[in-house]
């Protein structure tokens, strides 16, 4: 597959180890401020928009990860604010369609 000429050729998603950081491409988002934004996420923030993907309410999410549910709310709304995304759900449907969930 060639990549036509300001595209570059699809990249093989990998998922990070704990820790690592994954930079994923820029734009993409739904916010018109977002163009040219580069995203990141990492094995935390990946770890915590999987478990709530599969459902689970903020305190079963909290027991899950060994934290207070004040700190998940936290971390999700950072994630989305780092990701550019206004609700977890934009998120969670964003890095699925990246296949990163």
């Amino acid at each position: 597959m060639t990549a036509l000429h300001n595209e570059t050729a699809p990249q093989p998603n990998v998922l990070p180890r704990h820790g690592e950081v994954v930079p994923l491409r820029p734009g993409g988002g739904p916010r018109s401020g977002n163009v040219g934004l580069q995203r990141e996420i990492g094995h935390d923030d990946l770890q915590l928009l999987r478990l709530l993907a599969t459902g689970l309410p903020m305190d079963g999410v909290a027991r899950r990860l060994g934290l207070s549910e004040r700190t998940v709310r936290r971390r999700t709304r950072a994630a989305c604010d780092r990701l550019g995304f206004g609700t977890a759900i934009e998120a969670i449907v964003w890095a699925a369609h990246r296949g990163l969930l």
